[in-house]
């Protein structure tokens, strides 16, 4: 709703401007106040005005509060300070709407989006940096969902890169293993944990002789051939860890639909499509000399094949798309890929089903022949890569190839989400079992390498949050069965992991902590949950299903009770309350539009701490004067409402008990 009124005032003040003083202005900036007391909304309209109507911002302001007139819902304007307007909303009407759980339809904008996220490697275990990822790209996800977008969510798979090639080097050159001995140990049941110490295991290998990389070169060259022994043997390897990863997120209720393998990309020739597109339309030429003598490589930024004033070009200025062996490199095949996701390419994988979710969902996964019978992918209007801050480069080639070929619509609508690394507190690396200098010991946070074996794996993490949640369950509650304490600390640990993700700005780096992840206070997701279970206990103890009341709220409190308990200043610190309660829409939505899931984070901390500072300060079930107690309840309902619906956006469920 909060949304909503704040649409509804920008459009009065525009249409006010436009009939006053022959003004267009298509964005109204819309702040808030500092206090609740001062309002819902602040314009600092007239300064922006006052240069263009040559007036000062104070005399305008009073000239749009006079002559405005009634807005509906809201109860008046006032001017405040040197020239602001403080608008306020009719509390009764929000309050009441809000109880009604109304929520006036906004515009979606057409066509599907596409969001890819986790894109792992698969030649070992997922570890804690792919989580964060996971989980921006699944938050973001649910975050559209709400919005009514149609979201199609993919996980790239390079099956056919250097880090499967080390882990098949490890297998055939380390441990002499034979396709049938690896097929078997597929079969593991964390064959991702083996691979994890293999690809150690050949880092260090490479360091002992650097001829032992010729080993990789040959492996890479079989992989991009195809159809031969070392690729059979990469498939095998890949899909047995990529289901494992599948499984790993599926534990943190992380899904996707579809998985396009970089092999496909080659085997059927998307990149031969795409090649023969940057060619004619001269994003790419053949380099004769220098450095990149044999090359294909494009030219960035200002610089143009057509521009007769730079012919010299930098080498940093360049680059490769195809190397002088003749092999693609890794942005030539992203190239292709992401034409194929605008349908730009005249091509399409073929698709298979290969994972099913406990709730019946099919993943597909990419196939040189498929089924026929398969849902539409590809083909769409906007596109969310979740890909870490190390890859911008790639990010910014692929998005200037779009516009070289004149798609310059599909690179508009081409968003690079990306973020920082997680490592790890000393704390956190030493609970492990991982030895620390003195040194390690004073730093802020521990590097974490996959290379080098030094790391967390998600899987771990999960286990060790749901055993620290489990322990904490079972002092709280015995009377329980074990499977409810352990569905209760599994959700718990969920959230925690999950919140603990999503509450820093992508820009941070993240010192991952377990105590501070699990605390029941703070900024936490078990906090943010106790709240909602305390909101439940609430009227368990007062005889309600908590359900049941919420679903038929605004029954309860009328709208002359609304505007007798939150009118006056003795209703602005509940008011308060109601008025974060009305925003999860309004966060929403800046959360898409700044992609930063971490707002919502705040929102969800925010809301629950008000709450806490509400209950504790208004005994409710005590309450004796009964339309009170009704308007309290109501209070808590909505509270609870938002709250549980907030968290379902973030990926957390809300456990029975706590």
């Amino acid at each position: 709703m909060y949304r909503h009124l704040e649409r509804r005032l920008a459009q009065q003040i525009r249409e006010f401007l436009h009939r006053s003083y022959g003004l267009d202005l298509p964005k109204i900036v819309i702040e808030q106040p500092p206090r609740v007391e001062l309002g819902e909304y602040a314009l600092p309209l007239a300064f922006e005005l006052a240069k263009k109507l040559r007036k000062p911002p104070r005399k305008i302001a009073e000239e749009i509060v006079a002559g405005i007139g009634p807005i509906d819902d809201f109860e008046r304007l006032e001017l405040a300070g040197a020239g602001y307007i403080n608008a306020r909303v009719k509390r009764e009407q929000l309050a009441s709407a809000l109880a009604a759980d109304e929520r006036p339809k906004a515009e979606v904008p057409s066509g599907k989006v596409l969001v890819e996220h986790s894109s792992i490697n698969p030649n070992k275990a997922a570890h804690i940096g792919h989580l964060r990822n996971a989980i921006l790209g699944d938050t973001f996800v649910r975050l559209l969902r709400f919005a009514g977008r149609e979201v199609d969510i993919q996980n790239y798979i390079d099956n056919t890169g250097v880090q499967v090639a080390d882990v098949i080097v490890g297998f055939l050159h380390l441990e002499k293993k034979s396709r049938a001995e690896i097929e078997a140990l597929t079969h593991l049941p964390r064959f991702d944990y083996y691979c994890w110490d293999l690809y150690a295991q050949v880092s260090r290998w490479y360091e002992q002789d650097k001829q032992n990389r010729d080993a990789r070169v040959q492996v890479l060259h079989a992989l991009e051939e195809g159809g031969n022994e070392t690729a059979a043997i990469a498939d095998l390897i890949s899909l047995a860890v990529l289901r494992r990863h599948l499984e790993t997120m599926d534990r943190l209720d992380i899904e996707y639909d579809f998985l396009p393998r970089e092999s496909e990309i080659l085997h059927l020739h998307f990149w031969d499509a795409a090649f023969a597109k940057l060619k004619d339309a001269g994003v790419l030429t053949f380099e004769n000399e220098g450095k990149n003598k044999g090359c294909w490589v494009m030219r960035r930024g200002k610089a143009s094949t057509k521009d007769a004033e730079n012919e010299e070009i930098a080498e940093e200025d360049q680059k490769v798309i195809v190397r002088s062996n003749g092999t693609v490199g890794y942005v030539g095949k992203d190239i292709a890929y992401h034409l194929w996701k605008f349908g730009l390419l005249g091509r399409d994988f073929g698709y298979r089903k290969f994972y099913r979710y406990p709730n019946g969902h099919d993943c597909w996964i990419s196939t040189t022949n498929g089924d026929p019978n398969h849902p539409h992918f590809g083909d769409v209007a906007e596109i969310y890569n979740v890909i870490d801050t190390r890859q911008a480069e790639a990010q910014n080639t692929v998005v200037e190839a779009l516009r070289g070929l004149g798609y310059n619509q599909q690179a508009d609508h081409y968003t690079h989400f990306s973020y920082e690394m997680v490592a790890l507190t000393p704390r956190c690396a030493a609970e492990l079992g991982y030895e620390l200098s003195e040194e390690d010991k004073a730093r802020s946070y521990i590097e974490v390498s996959g290379r080098k074996g030094f790391g967390v794996k998600a899987d771990d993490l999960i286990d060790r949050l749901i055993a620290s949640a489990k322990k904490e369950v079972d002092s709280r509650h015995p009377q329980l069965s074990d499977d409810e304490r352990m569905t209760i600390a599994t959700q718990i640990a969920v959230g925690a992991l999950r919140y603990f993700m999503l509450k820093f700005t992508k820009p941070s780096v993240i010192a991952f902590d377990f105590k501070e992840a699990l605390s029941f206070e703070g900024e936490t997701g078990p906090y943010a949950q106790y709240a909602v279970v305390r909101a439940s206990n609430i009227f368990r103890k007062g005889g309600f299903d908590p359900d049941t009341f919420a679903g038929d709220v605004a029954s309860y409190v009328s709208t002359d009770d609304f505007a007798k308990y939150l009118n006056g200043a003795d209703g602005n610190e509940i008011w308060e309350l109601w008025l974060a309660s009305s925003k999860t829409s309004y966060v929403i939505d800046q959360c898409i539009a700044t992609t930063e899931p971490a707002y919502l984070a705040k929102h969800v901390f925010q809301l629950a701490q008000l709450f806490n500072t509400f209950y504790h300060r208004h005994p409710i079930l005590a309450e004796p004067a009964a339309s009170r107690k009704r308007f309290l309840l109501a209070t808590v309902a909505v509270v609870r409402r938002e709250l549980t619906r907030a968290l379902a956006v973030m990926g957390i469920a809300v456990p029975a008990a706590m």
